[in-house]
Formats: structure tokens, sequence, C-alpha cells
């Protein structure tokens, strides 16, 4: 059976709830070097969080367990009531605190009048505004069956008006894909709702998560400490929230896009003016203000946390510059005339005066970074040398909400060197190394051997120098995968770095590596990282380009294909050509001499690419139809990959 595809669609958010908790091998305790590093934290002071996290709080989840159609538990709000009282000696001290404000408070509360949020059923708040007798939900969480759960709790409390809107802030999946959760397609398409989003959220939404979709979603795992139990050993969140919930991702195209600032549309008699904050926390993103209820929504650019430049997980960095920028922009036209500011993540905020002060200082915190990161760049050093030596000036320090647990100040800045310069460092050194497996073996070589290595490792560990410990049994591992005592000693420099560290996806990294370092990687995990709504609504464009990066050069050397392609349903022709061992596509042409023609709709693919079945059995039951060269067609889709999600990171 032929086991071509044409795509493997990820959406990486929502890797987080579908592993199994079956650790191995259980973890160290904490060393009396990160108890003493944790005692010496310099904890937040501001009570206040603690008031307006909990504030407005109306009702918990009746029951803690969601579960999907097939009756796979996808989320159990359970998992994180641990985290209360005084933190344990694995955890970082300031992390333990904002894992408390956001873990500690889940279910509906009331922002202001009209106005509610779902917090805690995901890795995303939904929130709900109340019209005449109609509902506006923005960011419908990450999946279909939390989604549903937040509306019954909505419902068990308010009046069971229905929903006319829904708004998706930016093009991330924790803002849409629980989508059908709340409304259907049908009602949509009756024009019963309205979908609303940003300009360019469909392209974004889709290749933001493809072309490098399979990396991406390997590397979640570590960001999101999918393996990890919840426990004060484990994962306790991400910082910004959940660690996420599973579940069906779904995706319902916008009928509304918005293209301008000042935009204003009615909903259930409830005016909402628009504005674009474009390649900001999202490439498609925007914020909006309800004057009805002097109610901001600053969606995911202002957060309780430092945020990402570049995520850990991978992405195209961000644009520093035009994130500050963006924040000035709304901070000038809305906060001046809003009593209350509600978010993507985390929290509100409530008072026009405290308002422009958050808002201000996460300004400057952007601002801060860029421009610092680009002083220190024009002095000569480098990202990694810029990030060991900047740091916050106590002004914005202070500020718990400017604090690292999701993003954080040294990864940021690299991401500001990246988006500037690239990854060359300017060191000549350093344009040609050696890969990893083979500077690991000239490294323990020049060390006086493995055991040598293995031997300073140890002693570096015993005296609390993890980070350095790491870098020497990381070469001692990549020299000789099979030394169960480097693997095992760089697994407890990793676990007690992950303790010690502040930010949530650090400390999910370095705990999910000294995890896979133990127990390996388990066969037989299932990912949900197709999504039937998000392969319907890619155009045929992504779909080739995608064939194009499957393609194995290797076996497609010498061979030159061209195929005609009709698309019944969409009305689509295009026409591909492989020559070079490249791929290559041109939409609304016909190639005179080609090798084949391929008739079929673009449903077929979409069942394809969501792995209902495969080009094979579509030929044969007849939804594919070629003309010419069946052999060619097949041999170009035996030259296309699929990539397997469980490649090696902490080991060669």
């Amino acid at each position: 059976m032929m086991k071509t595809r044409f795509l493997t669609l990820v959406s990486v958010f929502i890797l987080v709830s579908f592993m199994v908790f079956a650790q191995k091998i259980e973890p160290n305790d904490a060393s009396k070097y990160t108890i003493e590093l944790n005692k010496k934290v310099e904890m937040p002071t501001s009570a206040e969080d603690f008031d307006n996290a909990s504030k407005g709080f109306i009702a918990p989840f009746d029951n803690p367990i969601v579960k999907n159609s097939e009756g796979r538990v996808v989320f159990n709000y359970d998992d994180f009531k641990f985290i209360k009282g005084d933190a344990p000696n694995s955890v970082n001290p300031s992390l333990w605190r904002q894992s408390i404000l956001i873990n500690g408070y889940a279910g509906l509360f009331k922002v202001a009048d009209g106005i509610y949020q779902i917090r805690s059923a995901d890795v995303s708040n939904m929130t709900i505004i109340e019209g005449n007798k109609g509902l506006i939900v923005i960011d419908p969480l990450a999946a279909e069956e939390p989604a549903k759960a937040g509306m019954e709790l909505y419902y068990k409390h308010r009046p069971k008006y229905p929903i006319v809107a829904v708004i998706y802030t930016h093009s991330h999946v924790d803002h849409y894909g629980g989508v059908k959760g709340v409304v259907t397609e049908e009602e949509v398409k009756k024009g019963k709702v309205k979908i609303v989003a940003p300009d360019g959220f469909l392209e974004h939404t889709i290749s933001e998560n493809v072309y490098a979709g399979t990396a991406m979603s390997r590397r979640a795992i570590y960001g999101y400490g999918s393996l990890l139990e919840r426990s004060a050993k484990g994962t306790v969140g991400s910082g910004i929230g959940t660690t996420g919930a599973g579940g069906n991702v779904t995706l319902i195209p916008p009928t509304l896009i918005i293209k301008k600032d000042g935009e204003k549309h009615k909903f259930a008699g409830i005016e909402i003016e628009f504005m674009l904050v474009q390649n900001t926390e999202a490439p498609a993103e925007m914020v909006f203000y309800v004057p009805k209820y002097r109610a901001l929504c600053g969606a995911e650019i202002v957060c309780h946390t430092l945020h990402n430049l570049v995520t850990l997980r991978g992405a195209q960095a961000r644009d520093s510059k035009a994130w500050w920028q963006g924040i000035n922009k709304m901070n000038n036209k809305f906060t001046e005339k809003s009593d209350v500011l509600f978010v993507s993540h985390t929290w509100p905020v409530w008072g026009e005066e405290n308002i422009a002060k958050y808002c201000k200082s996460q300004r400057d915190l952007y601002k801060y970074i860029h421009d610092q990161t680009l002083h220190f760049i024009n002095k000569g050093y480098t990202g990694v040398e810029i990030a060991e030596m900047l740091k916050l000036p106590d002004s914005l320090y202070r500020e718990a909400s400017n604090r690292g647990y999701y993003g954080s100040l040294s990864h940021n800045v690299r991401a500001v060197y990246q988006f500037y310069l690239g990854w060359f460092d300017g060191n000549p050194v350093n344009l040609n190394r050696y890969p990893p497996e083979e500077e690991a073996k000239k490294y323990v070589s020049a060390m006086g051997g493995i055991q040598s290595v293995v031997g300073e490792g140890e002693k570096a560990i015993n005296s609390g120098d993890y980070r350095w410990a790491s870098t020497m049994l990381s070469h001692a591992v990549f020299s000789d995968p099979s030394n169960k005592k480097a693997k095992d000693l760089l697994a407890t420099a990793l676990e007690q770095l992950g303790y010690q560290t502040e930010n949530a996806t650090w400390r999910n990294i370095y705990l999910e590596g000294a995890y896979e370092l133990r127990n390996g990687f388990p066969s037989g995990v299932m990912f949900t990282t197709n999504s039937p709504d998000s392969a319907r609504a890619m155009p045929m464009d992504m779909v080739f380009d995608y064939m194009g990066i499957q393609l194995n050069a290797e076996k497609a050397k010498d061979k030159v294909i061209n195929i005609n392609w009709e698309f019944k349903d969409i009305k689509e022709k295009y026409a591909t050509t492989l020559e070079n061992s490249v791929f290559v596509y041109s939409a609304d042409k016909v190639l005179d001499s080609a090798d084949a023609k391929i008739v079929t709709n673009k449903s077929v693919i979409n069942d394809i690419n969501a792995k209902k079945t495969t080009f094979k059995d579509a030929i044969d039951k007849g939804e594919i139809v070629i003309e010419g060269s069946k052999d060619k067609v097949l041999e170009l889709l035996s030259m296309l990959e699929e990539f397997n999600m469980g490649f090696n990171i902490v080991t060669p």
C-alpha cells in the first residue's frame, strides 16, 4: 500500500495533552545548590495580582474532565490543583507564584457588566460579550471540546442567547481551533453568525504551521512539557496559561475581514472599533475597543508576562519594533477611554490609570529589548554575549508582568539578533563548524576520552555548575549515545536547570530533555496533528508548496515529470513540473506536452491531507482520474517522503 500523502498539517499547541504520562524513572529531588539558588530569587511583591486574578470569579467547571467524541480525555482541570501554597524546592518560587495566578482560578469570570471570560479551560482565554439578546465570542480556545465545555459553563449562569459573531484576534491555533465548539458551520453559511478576523488571517494560520510543521511539533513537545507529569517535579504550566487542552482542532474561515484601522462593525447592537497590529505577536493580529462597555481587548500584544520574540518551538523571529509600536498605537488611541483591558491570556486590568501604566510598561519592555540589543550589536557583541550581559532596568523588572515566565530576556535578545543579522555571528570560526555528533567526538578525544569527559561533568554537577556540566556531558552523549552514565548525568544536570529557571517553557524543555535521556521517546504515541478544517481551508498553492518540501531530491535526480491538474469543484487548473530535483507549480497554466493529466476535486485532496484516504485509494475509487501515464504520477508520488515526528533532540 502506497503511503504517500500530500501533507501533514500541524497545530503545535494541541500536542500537549496527547501523551501517555507513564514516567518510567522518577525525577530527582532538588539539589542543595538548586534549593539555595531558589531561596535567593527576587520575588514580585504586588499582592493585587492575586486580587485581580480572582476578581469576578463566578463558578468553576462542574466536571473537571473533558472528553472527546471517542471518550478520550483531552483535559482535566484538576491536573493543576497541586499548585498552591509555598513553592516546593523543585520549582522557582517566582514561576510557582505565576502558576498559582494562572492555574489557581479556573472557570467563569465576570470581567465587567456585559463581558465574561472562560479561563484555564485551555492555554488561552475565551471572552464572551453580551449584546442585545446575542453574544460575541472572542478567541474560542484551541479545540472544540474545551470551547464547548466553556460555553456550557457560561450558559449555566447567564442567559442562553444565540452567538451572532466569533472574533479571531489573531492567527494562532489557540484563538480559533475551538470555533465548532461554540457555533456550527451551517449557522455561518446561513448568515446567522459572522466570523471576524484580521487581514491575512487564513494565509498565516496555515503557513505558520505547515512548512516546518513536523519539526515545530516535535520541539513543541519540549516547550509544553508534553511527556511530563503535572507535578512539582514536572510541568507547572506554560507561564501564560495551562499546558493546553487537546481535542478536535476546527476552523471556520472568516466571513468578515478587517483590513484597516478604525473599521467599526455592530454585532447584536454592540459597536466594535478594530485596530490592526500586524507582525507583532502574530503576523495577522488585531485589537479592538467596545465603547458601550468602555472595554479594550489587547489580544496577545500585552500580557502578564514577557512574551516570545521567537518561540522556542521554532518560528520566524517576530518584529519587536512593530510590537512596541502596536502597543503604543493601542495605548494612544484607546486607554484614556477604557475602564477595563482584557487579553487573550492571563487576567484583565481595571481602571484607566492602571491600564495606561500597564500598557506603557509593556511597550517600554519590548522597545528596551529592541533598542539595547541593537545598541550592543553595533558595539560588536554577538547574540549569545548580549543575552548574557543585558538586564532590564529596575523600573521594568519590578513589574511582575514584565518577568520572563513565557518568553525570556535571554532568548528574546537572541531573537532580535536573528531578526536583524541572521544565524551567523561574524566569527569565521563559526562559519563552517562540524555538525554536533562529529564535533562532540573531537572534543571528547581532545579531552582525554569519554571517561575523562564524564568525570569532569560529574565534578561540575557536584559543584552545582549545571550549565557547564550539561555542555560537557552533551558532548559525551553525542560522542557515545550508548554511555548510560553520561546520559544519566546529563539528565541530572538538565533537571536541576529546570528546577531553577523562572521561565515555564525553559523548565519544560530542560525537564523534557531529562525525561527522554532516561526513558527515550515513547513508541506508539498518537498525535492529532491533522485538522480536516485546516486542510479544507488551505489553497492548492500551499499543498503544492509542501509537496516540494516533501520531495526526496536524490530520488528525483535526473527525473523529468510534467503533469496538468484540474480541480473541478474549485474550478482551478495547475501545471506542475519536476526537473532539476525541484517541484514547480504554476496556476492557470496547461502544459502542451504533459506526461499526464489529473482530474479530481479539492475535497479529495482534503481527505488525503486529513489521512481519511490515500492517493492510490482515491485512484482506485475513481475519485482521481488520470489521463495519460499513471506510472509517471505514481513515480512522482513515490518521491514524496512522510516526515517522522520521533526524531532525536538530546541524543544524536
